[in-house]
């Protein structure tokens, strides 16, 4: 029997430890994502001791945020996405406009290059997927208005990224990377292609899949055979989610969002998303303990005061940013403060952007340390933005 396993060590040691570590964040009144953020600084390879495997740790953590999507596209019609367009999709805009500017601004200060201040900006404008979704659920705000709007706003983050890593390799070389620069017809035809695929997939979901869906879960249901049900569910989202990205470019997260949009038009959409439970709940901590893998301690050091400051942009400036834009749309002051709440973090599309800004030659070693060192502060932040939120929750009226 061959004992070098590093995938069982990786799953094995991230929940043991994470479980461990949960138990004590609880104990000491912290929310367990906490701890799981704490385990995953214990076995990343920073620190010394028990090792997991820094390249499966995040491959385990992106099943978690396609089950995770696709559980939310369960609970979020097409119609739910349509209502909120007129505010997710010019708020979104605005506010990565203004969190790319505080970044830019900020670079601009330590005197990096256009290039970098770009990738740099952009990387600390875009939510986290698993950490908005997991605190609108325990929140109980994900099937309300204010939730809607947030995963509304969210959707367009993520399809505003999309386009960014697949046109970023295109303009590397015009904005001082390693690549060579494009000629203005090149990046119109990558940018058409890029929108044209997005807009394939979009339309095969709702002419293909919104059909042999819900007909292939209800053919499955009439086996009476549960393990075959649970199996055809997930399937379902690891298939779509999978595909997407190969065939479209699109996000892992974006194409399970579709699949489960698409599967809520089964009425066994809730039995779908009761039989995902477990497993999206076990990946989605694998996400969290990943991300403390990607922290450098000495970061906190070496970089203190900079530090301070890309967290200050990443939870105050997008959250006022938020809060700003939701008012100008006549929203109440409880509405805008959980909007605020739900982006004042940064996650897995940050991670990817700052990997991809450094193979480009945009990014140096210390804007990713600087990414990541701002993305676990912001995520450990976030309970406290969300408590904040939670005082302005209008009393519930009292019966006569």
């Amino acid at each position: 029997m061959p004992h070098d396993t590093p995938l069982i060590s990786t799953i094995v040691g991230g929940l043991v430890f994470a479980f461990a570590f949960g138990m004590l964040a609880l104990r000491l009144r912290l929310p367990p994502l906490v701890g799981y953020l704490c385990a995953g600084i214990l076995v990343g390879p920073f620190t010394p001791g028990f090792h997991a495997d820094t390249a499966l740790a995040p491959e385990l953590a992106e099943l978690g945020v396609i089950l995770l999507m696709f559980g939310v596209g369960q609970h979020f019609s097409i119609k739910d996405l349509m209502a909120v367009k007129a505010i997710a999709v010019p708020g979104a805009l605005v506010q990565i406009a203004v969190a790319t500017i505080l970044g830019m601004g900020l670079s601009r200060f330590l005197g990096w290059p256009l290039g970098e201040g770009l990738v740099f900006g952009l990387a600390l404008s875009v939510a986290s997927t698993v950490v908005l979704l997991r605190a609108l659920e325990e929140h109980g705000w994900l099937e309300t208005e204010d939730g809607k709007i947030a995963v509304g706003w969210l959707v367009v983050e993520d399809l505003v990224m999309v386009l960014t890593l697949v046109l970023l390799p295109a303009v590397a070389g015009a904005l001082g990377g390693s690549q060579a620069a494009p000629t203005l017809g090149q990046l119109g035809w990558t940018l058409a292609l890029t929108v044209g695929k997005v807009a394939a997939f979009v339309a095969l979901m709702l002419v293909v899949g919104r059909r042999f869906i819900p007909w292939m879960l209800e053919r499955i249901v009439h086996t009476g055979n549960r393990e075959l049900f649970r199996l055809g569910v997930l399937a379902t989202a690891l298939g779509v989610a999978y595909g997407a990205t190969q065939l479209f470019n699109i996000s892992f997260a974006l194409g399970a969002f579709f699949a489960g949009m698409v599967m809520a038009e089964s009425p066994f959409s809730h039995r779908a998303a009761e039989e995902s439970l477990p497993l999206r709940e076990a990946f989605a901590v694998l996400f969290f303990v990943s991300v403390g893998m990607l922290l450098d301690p000495q970061v906190l050091l070496d970089d203190t005061l900079i530090l301070l400051t890309t967290v200050l942009i990443i939870v105050l400036g997008k959250s006022l940013a938020a809060y700003g834009i939701v008012r100008l749309f006549r929203r109440s002051h409880a509405t805008s403060m959980r909007i605020a709440a739900s982006l004042s973090q940064i996650g897995e599309f940050s991670f990817i952007l700052a990997g991809l800004g450094m193979s480009l030659g945009l990014l140096s070693p210390r804007g990713q340390a600087l990414i990541l060192a701002g993305a676990i502060v912001s995520i450990l932040l976030n309970p406290m933005m969300f408590a904040l939120a939670e005082r302005y929750r209008p009393a519930a009226p009292v019966a006569e």
